[in-house]
């Protein structure tokens, strides 16, 4: 699911130049089936289960998850010469570990940037089915992330609006800081060639104070033009 996105344009060129880069987990490979699923599920075994309490849907099983999340940290701790040991965890940098729920904190640029400041890596938890145990987000004491309010099939679209977030505040990804539309006067509206576009008859020209050369007078209308 991720590979159009993330191998294609800015990202692209990002890991191109290993300032980002990405690797994935299947929580199903960390699965201890039983002996019952071992003669009965081949070759893929349950992930999910009946929520207690009854309710509708299945739920993620922990253990696969945080086993997988420990494969994680091994792999951080092995790429920065750190030991890893899964009851102390490594000393390395500990990664930042998000999951996705309509009711989490709401994703911003001031998320992104405080992010990228603090940490060199982060764990992406892609729910599925009604969710996750709740023991996992416990354990790994996760930060909950919403991209809106609403409900999605699972958490991998908004890992990837996440991962371009977070990459566009990396210095060099974007190749010109400048960008970085937060770091400048913009507004909703913008404008190219030509300058005067005729369409169904009508013309339908740049604004004038675009043309004029002069900055100040256009950053003022770009300022106006971005408060509406």
């Amino acid at each position: 699911m991720f590979d159009s996105y993330l191998n294609e344009s800015i990202l692209a060129r990002g890991k191109k130049n290993s300032l980002i880069d990405f690797f994935f987990y299947n929580p199903r490979d960390f699965i201890e089936p039983t002996d019952s699923q071992k003669k009965n599920e081949k070759p893929y075994v349950r992930i999910d289960d009946k929520p207690y309490g009854g309710g509708p849907g299945m739920v993620m099983q922990a253990l696969p998850i945080l086993k997988a999340v420990e494969a994680v940290q091994k792999k951080i701790a092995k790429v920065s010469k750190m030991p890893f040991d899964p009851k102390k965890g490594s000393k390395a940098k500990k990664p930042k570990i998000v999951f996705f729920a309509p009711a989490g904190k709401k994703l911003d640029t001031e998320f992104a940037k405080i992010t990228v400041k603090k940490f060199t890596d982060i764990i992406f938890i892609c729910g599925r089915y009604e969710g996750i145990d709740s023991r996992v987000k416990k354990i790994l004491k996760a930060e909950e992330i919403s991209v809106g309010d609403y409900v999605l099939t699972g958490g991998e679209l908004p890992a990837m609006l996440v991962i371009d977030t977070l990459s566009r505040q990396i210095k060099g990804v974007l190749g010109d800081h400048l960008s970085l539309e937060e770091e400048r006067i913009s507004s909703g509206e913008m404008y190219t060639r030509p300058e005067v576009l005729e369409y169904n008859g009508k013309k339908h020209k740049v604004p004038e104070v675009l043309l004029s050369g002069n900055h100040k007078l256009i950053d003022e209308w770009r300022g106006g033009e971005s408060s509406k």
